[in-house]
Parts: structure tokens; C-alpha cells; sequence
């Protein structure tokens, strides 16, 4: 199985950029040719600190070269696209081969 994580930092507006990702940007993910499971976070700590991050995506597929197909695919690039429209703080995207 092959990974695409991605983690953002933390927004100016927290609301808004919950409000995006959950109408607009996950559902363009979704879309992704091949994907074998979405599922994104907004962090937490236990005892209520700020943590270091401020939400996390990940991405499955069964092979590293469906997940680079997915991201040149029309649906890839309109999901890369939208980061220009929420993810002005930052993120960060890592990639690599699931080990259990």
C-alpha cells in the first residue's frame, strides 16, 4: 500500500479552513482515480495545548505508481490546484510505502 499524507499548518481562520476542506477540497480527493481510503484530521492534544500541526489528510492507494497517476490525472491537478485557496499557511506533503 502506498501513502500520500498531507500536513497543514495552522490557518489564519481555523473556521473557514474546515468550512473549505469539508465541501470543497475533500471532496475533490475523493475523486482521485484509484484512492483506496481518505480520511483527514483536525489535531488535537490531551491536555488541550496547541499542537504542533493543524490537521493531517491521508491518502491510500494499492501501488506507488497509482498514486502518481492520480495526482497528473484532471482530478490530481484540480485537488493541487485548490491548495492556492486554502492552505496559505503551508503544508506539507510526504509520500512512501506503507510498513506494517
Amino acid at each position: 500500500m502506498y501513502q500520500i499524507t498531507a500536513i497543514y499548518a495552522h490557518p489564519e481562520s481555523p473556521e473557514a479552513f474546515v468550512e473549505h476542506y469539508r465541501t470543497t477540497h475533500a471532496p475533490l480527493a475523493r475523486e482521485l482515480p484509484k484512492l483506496t481510503f481518505f480520511g483527514w484530521t483536525v489535531f488535537e492534544t490531551a491536555d488541550g495545548s496547541r499542537p504542533a500541526h493543524f490537521a493531517i489528510a491521508v491518502l491510500h492507494w494499492d501501488t506507488k505508481q497509482d498514486a502518481l497517476a492520480a495526482l497528473a490525472s484532471p482530478p490530481g491537478e484540480a485537488a493541487i490546484a485548490d491548495f492556492a485557496n486554502f492552505a496559505g499557511a503551508g503544508v506539507d506533503i510526504e509520500l512512501g510505502e506503507v510498513q506494517s
